[in-house]
């Protein structure tokens, strides 16, 4: 007996054996069979990753499954994907792999197709990317009927996680099946046969810019008579599902040659109100088991007659409600009084003839009655409505008798009364003399909130008046935050703003006592990292909105934005193309006037800015102190006193804050400064020079009428050379900063010889001459570092060069006309010091310079040793100084002359 089971056992082990190993010898073989089916049959490029024959999954069949499938087009869809497929498998008896081409067609028993991606498609032409099967004549010859080569005798097939897409260009119309599931059983090898199928989609239906289905969910449980020689398809047993709305249908699809011919009649099975509410996708119907309802609902439907290129089968769709109600159990409010009659229509097959007819759509929630009706014609070409709107909405009371799931709570009273008659070609066009509209709308009470706002929007009151060609915003009174906004004005092209993509237009009027920026410019919440302790804080940019062209004449009592406080705000506004545009805008601020014109562009990805200011009588010390842009050009300023009058011309980036990116400032000024008084306490740049210069007190600059004029570009402030006066020393400035406050100014001080101290006084006093009394020495102060750590360094060199040379100048003049050779001694001992042959010596012999004796009295004074000029009365006298001077004099052999 183990010997039996030993051979049992030996013989399933070979078999098995057998069934994985005779695979890889087919392998190739079957790689061509596909390849060869293939280019026999498409005119289209196939790859696949592999195919693969198994005897294993599908035993006593064999699986053939090809992997990775894409089918791609040949002119005039090049490239473009037609097909794509994760795998499909064909289960077959293992003798069809055998079968040689005089011995019958290949009978396929399954097939499954998994992740199919399938994209039809139709352009402008007609021609359509799905007829890439040859003609027969164009296939080889065999000993037997091409079409008898391949057989279907399907027990069961399915479809999986597949999708397909139909876009037809020439009607701009797309329709979407997404989730199919389809699966069935049949016999597609008989003349006439059946096909049991089951079917779970979701279907899109969009023609023109008019979406009729949006990913509703369709099940089909359908019996097909299959009469395949005369392409006939006949439903029997048949029930499908719209959403949750139940349909029976029968009726048949044929084939022709000139296109297709369609005989269908459907209605639901019921008559109750529930099934209205199935109609919509369930998404926002919910689960209906629990809704009580009352009321009877029918929809029924007729669609017969021929599809072709240039008709369509006639349709007669009627969809009644009469009396009817419900009320969700969890809901407090019941919608009660639904009256609907609604049909759509077509009687002659010419597609354009086809309307939709709603009759009534009533209904009551509370004491609140709305009524419409709504007539629309030309669907595929220029669709044409005729609507009419009466009654009242608690917008409250829409969530509290519906389960709409919102963001946020609606409150408010709309009333309408409003009728309306317009065409798609007229709105398009703006043809204002076709488009007809009478009524008028009432908000009141209406909040309305989001995550993209800072505040909710609270309108009071907003009245709209509908005239033929005019719509007029009568009254808006709004509030968000602490923001109060009231505008009036006209509105163009609201319905195609609505029913189209048109940007909506007008000119309005606004005001406002109290407008705050903050309450429009949402800051997102704080990140903190715990890791790196680190928190960042992030600001959403503002954005303009793109459907807005419009014109604002704003007035605004007070505007607050960051730390400013503008009064007084008027101006034009015009909005178009995310861009808002200010016309002879006006503030007071900062106890002066301000007039501005520019532009802010937000429709690039970092927004920009262009703006000419005009500044005038401006309290210095409060707007350099609050106004980031005038601190970056002028930080020095902020220690002044006085009014400031200046004019601005800049541009570039806004940050995300909507203040100027500094480093991408362009532009120039001119600025006009009247003062009262410095406090240099209140500025390290100004001490720091008040060190360095002692000669001058920085508090007592003569600062009236000063004008200067900047530049700046790539982050630099250049100011251009101006002056200022303290008593009669003459100061030139210019230089450069950049916005991070680095500085590189030259200060030129222009010091009369007269303070130089009473040393230099009495030797310059020995020249007899009146031109002594214009002399001047420039003192440079070279400025460096930050303004809150400058660096303040002099420069005596060319000031002692210069005075001496006045000097020279003075006494040649005198000594011109005693002779050459007394001018020349003079020069020599007064220009060349160092010459003195009674220059004392050192300990060691060295011989030691006398230092310039013009120098060092000039140090002395920078450095605060000696008198300033606002105390010329100092009796400080540095003999070693006078000596010096004296004997460099003496050596020139003419002091007759200089007594």
């Amino acid at each position: 007996m183990k010997k039996v089971f030993k051979i049992i056992g030996i013989t399933l082990l070979t078999i098995l054996l057998l069934l994985i190993a005779v695979p890889f010898v087919f392998q190739s073989k079957i790689k061509e069979i596909v390849k060869r089916t293939i280019n026999e049959n498409l005119n289209a490029h196939v790859e696949f990753s592999d195919v693969n024959l198994s005897f294993i999954r599908s035993f006593p069949q064999a699986q053939v499954s090809v992997s990775d499938l894409l089918i791609t087009n040949f002119e005039p869809f090049k490239d473009e994907t037609l097909a794509s497929a994760k795998s499909i498998s064909l289960d077959m008896s293992i003798k069809e792999l055998f079968k040689k081409a005089n011995e019958g067609p290949i009978v396929v028993n399954e097939i499954y197709l998994d992740e199919a991606l399938i994209t039809l498609k139709t352009n402008k032409r007609g021609e359509t990317n799905f007829d890439i099967f040859k003609d027969t004549e164009d296939q080889p010859e065999t000993a037997q009927d091409s079409s008898k080569g391949f057989t279907l005798d399907v027990k069961d097939y399915a479809i999986d996680n597949s999708a397909l897409t139909y876009l037809d260009e020439s009607s701009n119309m797309a329709f979407y099946i997404t989730e199919l599931n389809h699966s069935g059983k049949g016999t597609f090898s008989g003349e006439v046969s059946q096909l049991d199928t089951k079917t779970s989609a979701r279907v899109g239906l969009k023609i023109d810019s008019t979406e009729y289905l949006s990913n509703n969910d369709i099940k089909l449980d359908a019996l097909i008579g299959l009469d395949l020689p005369n392409n006939k398809y006949t439903f029997k047993e048949n029930k499908a599902y719209i959403n949750q709305l139940p349909l029976e249908f029968q009726g048949y699809v044929q084939l022709l040659e000139e296109g297709q011919e369609i005989d269908i009649s459907f209605e639901n099975p019921g008559s109750d109100f529930k099934d209205f509410l199935a109609v919509i996708p369930k998404t926002y119907s919910k689960n209906l088991d629990q809704v009580e309802t009352r009321g009877n609902f029918k929809i029924k439907g007729i669609i017969k007659g021929t599809m072709t290129e240039e008709t369509i089968p006639s349709l007669d769709i009627n969809m009644v409600s009469n009396n009817a109600g419900f009320k969700y159990p969890d809901l407090p409010k019941r919608v009660e009084d639904i009256s609907i009659n609604a049909s759509v229509i077509n009687t002659t097959g010419n597609a354009d003839d086809t309307y939709v007819d709603l009759q009534t759509l009533n209904f009551k929630i509370d004491q609140d009655v709305f009524k419409s009706s709504a007539v629309i014609k030309n669907l595929t070409t220029n669709m044409t409505v005729d609507a009419n709107v009466d009654g009242v909405l608690n917008l409250a009371n829409l969530s509290k008798a519906y389960p709409i799931d919102l963001d946020t709570d609606l409150t408010g009273i709309l009333t309408a009364k409003l009728a309306a008659s317009f065409d798609m070609d007229a709105i398009e066009n703006n043809a204002y003399q076709r488009i007809k509209s009478n009524g008028n709308l009432n908000i009141r009470g209406f909040k309305y909130a989001s995550e993209d706002l800072v505040n909710p929007i609270v309108i009071s009151e907003a009245a709209i008046v509908f005239n033929p060609g005019t719509i007029k915003l009568n009254k808006f009174d709004a509030s968000t935050g602490k923001s109060d906004i009231t505008a009036n004005g006209t509105i163009n092209n609201l319905l195609g703003f609505v029913f189209s993509d048109k940007k909506l237009g007008g000119e309005f009027q606004v005001n406002s006592n109290a407008f705050y920026l903050s309450d429009f410019m949402k800051e997102t919440a704080s990140n903190t990292k715990n890791n790196e302790e680190q928190t960042s804080k992030t600001t959403e940019t503002f954005k303009i909105p793109a459907f807005l062209d419009c014109k604002i004449n704003a007035d605004a009592k007070t505007v607050y934005y960051d730390n400013l406080t503008l009064s007084n705000v008027k101006g034009n506004l015009y909005v178009k193309d995310e861009k808002a545009v200010l016309r002879n805008m006006s503030s007071d601020i900062f106890k002066g006037k301000l007039l501005l014109d520019g532009y802010v562009d937000t429709a690039t990805t970092t927004p920009t800015f262009m703006m000419n200011l005009d500044m005038n009588q401006f309290d210095i010390s409060q707007s350099f102190n609050d106004l980031e842009l005038l601190q970056s050009l002028a930080p020095i300023a902020s220690a002044l006193q006085g009014k400031l009058n200046s004019t601005i011309a800049l541009s570039g980036n806004l940050g995300s804050d909507f203040t100027p990116d500094l480093n991408s400032i362009n532009g120039n000024a001119f600025a006009e400064v009247q003062t009262t008084e410095i406090k240099p306490k209140n500025e390290a740049l100004v001490s720091a020079l008040n060190n360095a210069l002692s000669f001058v007190d920085f508090s007592k600059l003569d600062l009236k009428d000063l004008k200067t004029n900047l530049t700046f570009e790539n982050g630099m402030v250049n100011i251009k050379p101006f002056n200022i006066k303290y008593q009669d020393i003459n100061i030139t400035i210019n230089g450069s900063h950049s916005f991070t406050n680095t500085m590189d100014y030259k200060a030129v001080f222009q010091v009369p010889a007269k303070y130089l101290g009473s040393d230099i006084n009495r030797l310059i006093g020995k020249i007899d001459d009146e031109a002594v009394n214009n002399l001047s020495i420039p003192v440079t102060a070279n400025i460096t570092g930050t303004f809150n750590s400058p660096n303040v360094k002099t420069d005596l060199t060319s000031g002692v060069a210069n005075l001496t040379k006045q000097l020279i100048e003075i006494e040649k003049q005198k000594l011109i006309n005693k002779g050459k050779d007394q001018i020349l001694e003079l020069l020599g001992g007064v220009n060349n010091p160092s010459t003195n042959t009674n220059t004392p010596k050192d300990s060691t012999n060295n011989t030691k310079p006398t230092s310039n004796p013009i120098k060092n009295v000039l140090d002395d004074i920078i450095k605060g040793n000696s008198s300033k000029p606002k105390d010329s009365t100092n009796n400080t006298k540095p003999k070693s100084v006078k000596d010096l001077f004296n004997e460099s004099i003496n050596k020139s052999k003419k002091t007759d002359s200089i007594k």
